[in-house]
């Protein structure tokens, strides 16, 4: 048998399963993605402890003269291998702060060469590491058969009418790979003693009667945008 697929129309895939997730500090980003069926959190900023989902801490070892003893490259490598080989029962990763992620693998390479920034590493390849990791990262996870969620900070933009918009603190270049391979971009707030959720970026227009996970459907029927209304008459 050959390798090439049959020549005919597929069904596609219509429950979003990628999934970004930004907001202010304690406006409701780890407790959104914690409503996700069996997380396991990826964890960079500390709240590991106030979530009940399982969770793995990400961070750089260094031996006692600063160098590098284990890397979190090296983690997230071993972390990715357990998730394709081993068995287990998580449906979703977290990744819980992907703007620390980044950072910790800047990190990590800058630690590798002996050096304090990428710029130090000659003829570019300092970043060109970084760039093969993170973005390695992200089709890896894109790859497994489960829900994975990016959680990131937000910082202020100011709009050319002066008013303010919240954003991902994310740098833009990184962002756009992750945006790349997500489903749904949701921005979450805490107004009063209310969390607002809701869309503000989707790959497609995702409909109630197409969604074939109960578990995810009863998400996104929180989440304001997330679904689209079906027409009614013509």
């Amino acid at each position: 048998m050959g390798i090439l697929p049959k020549n005919e129309p597929k069904p596609t895939i219509d429950t979003p399963r990628n999934f970004f997730i930004y907001g202010r500090t304690m406006a409701g980003k780890s407790y959104l993605a914690e409503r996700f069926p069996n997380p396991l959190f990826l964890n960079t900023d500390g709240n590991a402890k106030q979530n009940k989902a399982p969770s793995i801490q990400l961070f750089n070892k260094r031996n006692s003269d600063g160098t590098a003893d284990k890397t979190v490259i090296e983690q997230l490598d071993e972390i990715m291998l357990a998730l394709q080989t081993e068995k287990h029962s998580y449906e979703t990763i977290v990744i819980d702060v992907v703007d620390d992620v980044a950072l910790l693998i800047e990190q990590a390479v800058c630690l590798e060469a002996g050096v304090k920034a990428l710029a130090d590493i000659p003829y570019g390849k300092g970043y060109a590491t970084f760039n093969g990791v993170f973005q390695g990262l992200v089709m890896e996870l894109k790859m497994l058969p489960v829900n994975v969620i990016y959680i990131s900070r937000v910082e202020d933009h100011v709009e050319d009418d002066g008013s303010t918009k919240e954003v991902p603190s994310l740098k833009t270049k990184y962002y756009n790979v992750v945006n790349g391979n997500c489903d749904l971009v949701i921005h979450v707030q805490k107004i009063g003693s209310r969390h607002v959720r809701s869309v503000t970026d989707k790959r497609k227009d995702y409909y109630e009667k197409n969604i074939d996970d109960s578990k995810i459907l009863q998400i996104l029927k929180a989440i304001t945008g997330a679904l689209t209304k079906e027409k009614v008459g013509n």
